[in-house]
């Protein structure tokens, strides 16, 4: 074989290569953009333990952090933002006996008590998501009023009726966010 046509043979070999890493990369980056993901072993772990669509704690985790753990303005802390004061009251709930605050910038702990205030919503709204996750942003006490005034006049409680724009929009967000977390990642998230 000459040179010649080795050496197009070898430019071709490797032109082919590159374009398609080069197609990979792009098509990774187009199809998440935007949507990050870490601690996904941890995340299908909570998972299963506390019967939860992964893809909604992906979600709820998302809507707080974009997986980037800082602390709230208002001293919420981790990957889930939970305030220490529902820590507690969830350590207090689940038999937890040696939570500190600090604990919750550990990613294992942190979902670990996200997950778990999920499913206690969840449970607390006979299954309904949209609830759940406004409880989780709005507070408990709040979406249980606003239940109780729709259901006084006949009706289930709306998205478009969340009376407060954040807790509205924070709905909008996680629900939207775990169908594109269910078509994103479902290897990741152990979905089938």
């Amino acid at each position: 074989m000459s040179r010649r046509i080795f050496g197009t043979i070898a430019a071709i070999v490797v032109t082919v290569l590159f374009v398609g890493v080069l197609a990979s990369m792009l098509h990774t980056a187009a199809s998440n953009p935007a949507l990050p993901l870490s601690d996904a072993s941890i995340i299908r772990e909570q998972a299963a333990e506390k019967d939860l669509d992964p893809a909604l704690i992906a979600a709820v985790i998302y809507a707080e952090t974009k997986f980037d753990p800082r602390p709230s303005p208002a001293g919420a802390q981790g990957l889930m933002q939970i305030l220490p004061a529902t820590a507690y009251y969830l350590a207090h709930l689940s038999g937890g006996t040696s939570f500190t605050a600090s604990d919750l910038a550990e990613p294992s702990v942190n979902l670990a008590y996200g997950s778990y205030y999920l499913r206690y919503l969840l449970n607390h709204y006979d299954g309904n998501e949209m609830l759940a996750v406004a409880a989780y942003n709005g507070g408990l006490t709040n979406v249980d009023a606003w239940v109780a005034r729709a259901n006084a006049a006949g009706r289930q409680l709306a998205v478009e009726e969340i009376p407060f724009p954040e807790t509205r929009e924070y709905v909008h967000r996680v629900l939207s966010a775990q169908v594109a977390y269910r078509a994103a990642y479902p290897r990741q998230l152990g979905i089938q």
